[in-house]
């Protein structure tokens, strides 16, 4: 089977926005080189390259949206007024549909050697893939789509709750055909390296993004999402779920060609931002250890000498001029994207958010105890101690609202990927601070722009689908938002 680099049949030419290539890519997307495939082959290059743009994208996209950091100096509007461009989206667009077709190719590789497991990852990488790319636009082509060699070349738009619907099914079904005797016949890849619990981190993985998108749907009664939460949960013989630290899905980037930073030139990361108000001064009240991990000190200059003040940050979206800050605002602390480094895709932290939110609406007990194992886990896994007094300060005790977990949970998914932005479409948490200088009436985006090209390129889908929707813009529901 070739491998054949078409995007919705659109093109055969993408261009990639991380702004590094690797062996991973070059292994992958040469049809000329490459003319037979294992399920294994494609498996490091999905992995590597969706994690690494993923991480990328939060860094450039959604931590604008999300006030985790701002431009500045900065003399235009930009993402984090929601000034959005029409094409603001398209390197992900173009990047999802690049691994959504190499995840099918995958999964056509494993049922022709009849690999059950190898079948259950690709399924489950494709659920990753294509919910990322449905809660980024809303309805996209996914049933037609990528099938330029069955001569579909205009794929039509589906309805995000059948792309939904078909998502869950895939990963019921994937956890479904693991098989943990099996013997491992290709080397175990580069998020899960430990051979002796390869087949069972990768069921935990299937089940945890299982309970991900039930919970991304859970307002849509009709779905009975929390029932269907409940029964994996309450079932953990037969759906197992991430555990621990160990069984995360959180992809180490060892800084050894070709797994590599998404940033070639690590001042980049930095450069022309600050961190955002709204993230700094919450880590201040908690007295939180993240804050030096995440963040340089703020300071002032008097004369010749620097003098520290702690961390600060620039308010997102301010209103009036640069001049107004008279201080040097902390800014990102390049550790998190120098080699080597991680991508978070689905931690254990997130699973016992998921925990916590399930707690505090009724269907488990204890959600107290359930938010404090998640802050803890969200801490300690980067490696700090957790402070013996953490929650015994007002900002961070328990106190039964959805609002103090999802605060917290934004902080656990900080760099990971648009999961912070989907978050609060579906909840409306944080409570993010808003300013005249806001565009868009000040609302949050709801999604971007379908890319310029898919105007021309598939014009009559295109344009049916918009005409569906009043228009191609940003204010535009998912289907799961209340």
């Amino acid at each position: 089977m070739k491998i054949k680099n078409i995007f919705l049949g659109l093109s055969a030419t993408v261009l990639l926005t991380v702004s590094c290539t690797s062996d991973f890519e070059e292994k992958n997307i040469d049809p000329n080189r490459l003319q037979q495939i294992s399920p294994a082959t494609l498996l490091n290059p999905i992995i590597y390259e969706m994690a690494s743009h993923n991480m990328y994208r939060s860094w450039s996209h959604n931590n604008h949206l999300m006030q985790d950091i701002v431009v500045y100096p900065s003399d235009v509007p930009g993402m984090q007024r929601y000034d959005l461009s029409d094409d603001v989206g398209a390197s992900s667009w173009n990047a999802y549909y690049r691994w959504l077709k190499n995840a099918r190719d995958m999964e056509y590789e494993a049922v022709k050697v009849a690999d059950p497991n190898y079948e259950a990852m690709a399924l489950t990488l494709k659920a990753w893939i294509t919910s990322n790319l449905t809660d980024l636009f809303g309805d996209v082509p996914y049933f037609e789509a990528s099938k330029g060699e069955e001569k579909i070349l205009y794929p039509a738009f589906d309805s995000q709750e059948k792309i939904y619907d078909s998502l869950l099914a895939d990963l019921e079904r994937a956890n479904s055909l693991y098989d943990l005797n099996r013997k491992l016949v290709y080397n175990p890849d580069i998020l899960y390296i430990d051979s002796k619990t390869y087949w069972d981190d990768w069921q935990k993985f299937t089940n945890s993004l299982h309970l991900r998108l039930l919970l991304r749907i859970s307002n849509k009664e009709n779905k009975n999402a929390y029932q269907r939460m409940l029964t994996i949960l309450n079932d953990p013989d037969k759906y197992p779920i991430i555990n621990d630290v160990k069984s995360q899905a959180n992809l180490k980037i060892t800084g050894v060609t070709p797994n590599i930073s998404p940033w070639s030139r690590i001042q980049d990361f930095t450069l022309s931002r600050k961190m955002a108000s709204f993230f700094i001064d919450n880590l201040n009240d908690f007295n939180d250890p993240r804050l030096p991990l995440y963040a340089t000190e703020a300071y002032r200059v008097e004369g010749k000498k620097k003098i520290y003040i702690g961390y600060k940050g620039i308010p997102s979206a301010f209103d009036g001029s640069d001049s107004q800050f008279d201080y040097e605002a902390s800014t990102l602390n390049n550790v998190m994207a120098a080699n080597p480094t991680e991508a978070p895709i689905l931690t254990y932290a997130e699973v016992l958010f998921i925990k916590a939110e399930l707690a505090q609406k009724g269907y488990l007990s204890d959600a107290k105890s359930y938010y404090e194992q998640a802050v803890k886990e969200a801490i300690t896994s980067k490696g700090l101690e957790m402070p013996t007094n953490y929650f015994t300060l007002e900002s961070t005790r328990y106190n039964g609202t959805l609002e103090r977990i999802m605060l917290q949970k934004y902080y656990a998914l900080y760099m990971n990927d648009y999961q912070q932005w989907f978050e609060y479409k579906r909840t409306g948490y944080p409570k993010l601070p808003k300013t005249e200088s806001m565009l868009n009436d000040g609302n949050m985006p709801n999604r971007f722009p379908y890319p310029i090209n898919i105007r021309t390129q598939n014009k009559g889908n295109y344009e049916k689908k918009v005409a569906e929707m009043g228009g191609d813009n940003i204010n535009y529901k998912m289907w799961w938002q209340n």
